[in-house]
């Protein structure tokens, strides 16, 4: 057996046995081996190991689909497939939540992976032999329930995600968060959810990540294409409500009183001025959206008031309270005009900007490249669409970007969009959207692809 003291070396007999030892141990362990990284070859042959399962679980959750805040079999499937992995699980945050831990088998940061759980309220249309029969009760009545955003894909492809990097998890450093977060498309009126109350409940209070990704599918480019942007990519989003209130009188007699609906339909036109000739778009695009109007309910009664709902989309803080302001001065001085009045009123809990940090879309980007093909991954146009992954950037640097879903040789400008009861996602889509959000993961948690 050597000892220190005995290690002898020319040109060294001035040092001491202490740095004689620690010289000795600095050879060692540059010369012990040492575990491999993971590679892209590797996750090349575990993604495509995985892929049944994913087809299987994403199959599983389209025709059981259920709504916001209701995700009780969905969330319960996904923490059992979790802890089958041997993924720590914590759940019941933000009502339906669920969180998995993976430790890695070396030091390194921590990240996050996010998938939403909840569907719509849509009555699919479409003809898949797992179609969608399931009903469920929204606003007071009976609809639809169906998967129309695609978010049984994303569980799927994170479950599968999961089980990759759990196979790995000796040769992975650091640690991974997996959100499967409830009630995206929104809280049931008079409920909180999603990822605002998830981290309202301590989401990140144990172990803030160092970044967050996410991804969603998109009926908008064909499968096989990446779409991401620096910066900012989808919009924020705002709900509003105007009562308009005039005075009723009979339809025969409309100088007999002031009329709300002639009132609220001048109010509709007036505020398509806003984004047509108020908001500067060439810097930042703006919506502006009536959705319903109610008012009335005999053909020769005028009423008394008329109720509007909406919501405007924006890309920047100054133009949404420029949006806000326009929105109050026109309802108000247009009813004032007509002898009315009109109140304004902002929906609660509103989707912030999401935005792509932009040292993390530089990384990221070559990821996407080296998974996808770097002549499938590109920059797309600003997504007035929005989305509550926003939340979290706004904690940690955040990656957000979108997996097309339309069949090759389809034009997917014509495609059903997201939400839409005809909406179809393209299973061969699914194998890109694991390989690139593992890639994306993997890279980061290694600091640098693999030779």
């Amino acid at each position: 057996m050597l000892r220190a003291s005995s290690i002898r070396y020319r040109g060294t007999s001035n040092m001491t046995h202490r740095q004689l030892l620690a010289s000795w141990l600095l050879i060692a362990t540059a010369i012990a081996p040492t575990q491999a990284a993971v590679t892209d070859a590797a996750l090349d042959v575990a993604t495509a190991a995985v892929m049944p399962q994913v087809i299987s679980w994403r199959r599983d959750f389209h025709q059981n689909p259920e709504l916001s805040n209701r995700e009780f079999r969905t969330s319960k499937i996904v923490a059992e497939q979790l802890r089958q992995m041997g993924i720590e699980v914590q759940t019941g945050i933000a009502h339906t939540g669920v969180v998995g831990i993976l430790r890695g088998g070396k030091p390194g940061p921590t990240i996050a992976l996010r998938s939403d759980m909840d569907a719509l309220p849509v009555t699919e249309q479409g003809d898949l032999p797992f179609k969608s029969t399931a009903t469920s009760e929204y606003r007071g009545e009976k609809v639809g329930v169906m998967h129309a955003c695609g978010h049984d894909g994303h569980m799927a492809i994170l479950l599968g995600a999961a089980k990759v990097l759990a196979g790995m998890r000796n040769e992975l450093p650091g640690t991974v968060m997996f959100i499967f977060q409830p009630a995206e498309e929104g809280a049931p009126d008079g409920e909180r959810g999603g990822a605002s109350l998830m981290l309202d409940e301590g989401l990140f209070a144990a172990s803030k990540p160092d970044a967050v990704f996410g991804l969603h599918l998109w009926s908008a480019m064909n499968t096989g294409a990446i779409g991401y942007r620096e910066g900012s990519l989808m919009a924020a989003s705002d709900r509003f409500k105007l009562v308009v209130k005039g005075r009723q009188t009979h339809g025969s007699r409309p100088w007999g009183g002031v009329d709300p609906i002639v009132t609220a339909s001048q109010i509709v036109l007036a505020l398509q001025t806003i984004v047509s000739r108020q908001v500067n778009i060439t810097e930042y695009p703006a919506v502006v959206s009536v959705g319903a109007i109610k008012g009335g309910i005999r053909n020769n009664i005028i009423p008394e008031s008329v109720e509007m709902v909406g919501t405007f989309r924006t890309f920047d803080p100054a133009v949404r309270e420029q949006v806000v302001e326009s929105i109050k001065r026109i309802s108000s001085q247009t009813a004032a005009a007509a002898g009315a009045t009109a109140e304004f009123e902002l929906g609660g809990d509103p989707n912030p900007v999401v935005v792509n940090d932009a040292a993390l879309t530089a990384k990221v980007v070559a990821s996407l490249q080296r998974a996808a093909g770097r002549d499938n991954v590109g920059v797309m146009p600003f997504v007035t669409g929005s989305e509550d992954f926003a939340y979290y950037g706004q904690k940690v640097p955040a990656f957000f970007y979108m997996v097309g879903v339309t069949p090759p040789g389809k034009n997917a400008a014509a495609a059903p969009s997201n939400h839409s009861p005809l909406f179809f996602m393209d299973e061969g889509a699914l194998p890109v959207a694991v390989r690139t959000i593992l890639g994306a993961a993997v890279d980061y948690l290694q600091g640098a692809p693999p030779n």
